[in-house]
């Protein structure tokens, strides 16, 4: 019995390399769908932001970062799918697993919002 085909799509982003193991490509997916996660909570937190008058804030900065969290959900959700392909692809090839980018990405967001914040409330 052979090996199923696999799709069109498959074959596209994964040309080179085995089958890794089944638990591998799931724990890969899980990690995936809680980056997916991550940036729903972004988007949902900006929004929150933009709809929401807070007493005491200015509707400049008040939109300021909520613009900036709801892209940082929007990166978030990218580097998520970008990581999940290479993260596949190592594990096709045999080579080592790539470095999380999105990390550093999602600090600095953090980051700057928090201190446009302090910001916001200081003023």
């Amino acid at each position: 019995m052979s090996a199923p085909e696999r799709s069109r799509l498959a074959q596209r982003l994964f040309p080179d390399g085995t089958e890794p193991d089944p638990r591998f490509t799931l724990a890969n997916e899980r990690t995936f769908l809680a980056w997916t996660r991550t940036s729903l909570a972004f988007l949902a937190g900006g929004v929150a932001l933009a709809a929401f008058d807070i007493d005491g804030l200015h509707p400049d900065y008040q939109t300021a970062v909520a613009i900036l969290v709801i892209l940082g959900g929007l990166c978030i959700s990218a580097g998520a799918a970008v990581r999940w392909v290479h993260v596949e692809r190592a594990m096709r090839t045999g080579r080592p697993l790539p470095v999380p980018a999105i990390i550093p990405v999602l600090s600095f967001i953090v980051f700057v919002s928090l201190a446009v914040t302090i910001v916001m409330v200081a003023v």
